[in-house]
C-alpha cells in the first residue's frame, strides 16, 4: 500500500493506495473522519488491516488547529471551544461535502461506492454528513461516537431510511460513554434504521475484534474489488 498526501481546496488529506494499485480500475472507497485532537495519519494504520487490496482509502484532516503540548499540534472538526455548535457543524459538513465530491473524482469513484465512518468526534460527523446521503454513501461508520443533540441530525435524514449503518462502542469508554452510543443506537432505531450495534470489552479506543467485525461488515455493505 501506498500512502499520499494531499493539499485539497480547502482541506489537506491523506490518501492510501491499494497494493498494486491499477487507475484504471474503478476501486470502491472508505473515508475515514479522524477524532478530537487527532489528525489524518491517526487513523491510517487501519486500511492494511480492514484489506490492502481491494479499497482506497482517503483520511482528511480536521481544518482547526490546536496545540495539545509544546511542539504537538491536534486538530478538530469545529472550533475546540465549539465543538456542539449547530453553526460550527454546518459550516464543517460544507467543507467536508466539498472534499467527498473532490477526492471522489479524483480516485474516480462513482457515488454510491463509497463508506463514510469516524472514530469518536469524527464519527459524530460521519453521522451528520452520511447519514441522509444515501446516494453517496453506501453505508456509515461511528466508532466510540455518539449523537448528543438528536434534533439538528434528524433533519438532515433523507425520506429512506435504508443506509446501512455499523456502530462500535467500548463498554468502558470515559470520554464518549456507552450509554450515549445505545442513546444514538436507540434514535436511529426509532428513525427506521436497523443499525449493526456491537459493544467490545475497551475504552475509547479502536480494537482488533472491532476491526474484524467491521470488515465482514464492509465485505455485505460495500464489497472490496477482487
Amino acid at each position: 500500500m501506498e500512502a499520499h498526501e494531499h493539499q485539497g481546496s480547502q482541506l489537506k488529506y491523506l490518501t492510501v493506495d491499494p497494493d498494486n494499485y491499477d487507475p484504471n480500475k474503478k476501486y470502491p472507497m472508505i473515508v475515514m473522519l479522524h477524532g478530537f485532537g487527532a489528525n489524518m495519519q491517526d487513523l491510517a494504520g487501519i486500511a492494511p488491516v480492514l484489506n490492502p487490496t481491494g479499497y482506497v482509502y482517503a483520511f482528511p484532516n480536521g481544518p482547526e488547529a490546536m496545540e495539545l503540548g509544546p511542539g504537538y499540534v491536534g486538530y478538530s472538526w469545529t472550533h475546540p471551544e465549539r465543538r456542539r455548535d449547530p453553526e460550527e457543524d454546518a459550516k464543517t459538513r460544507t467543507m467536508l461535502n466539498s472534499f467527498f465530491k473532490e477526492v471522489m473524482e479524483q480516485y474516480n469513484v462513482q457515488p454510491g461506492n463509497a463508506v463514510l465512518g469516524g472514530f469518536s468526534q469524527g464519527g459524530r460527523m460521519a453521522y451528520a454528513c452520511g447519514l441522509g446521503k444515501p446516494a453517496l454513501f453506501a453505508g456509515v461508520m461511528a466508532l466510540s461516537a455518539a449523537v448528543f443533540d438528536t434534533e439538528p441530525l434528524r433533519e438532515l435524514l433523507s425520506t429512506e431510511r435504508t443506509q446501512p449503518v455499523f456502530i462500535a462502542h467500548g463498554d468502558a469508554d470515559t470520554t464518549v460513554s456507552v450509554d450515549q452510543a445505545r442513546m444514538t443506537r436507540d434514535f436511529l432505531e426509532a428513525e427506521g434504521y436497523h443499525p449493526v450495534y456491537n459493544e467490545y470489552p475497551m475504552g475509547h479506543e479502536i480494537s482488533r475484534a472491532l476491526l474484524s467485525d467491521m470488515t465482514t461488515w464492509l465485505q455485505e455493505v460495500l464489497p472490496p474489488l477482487e
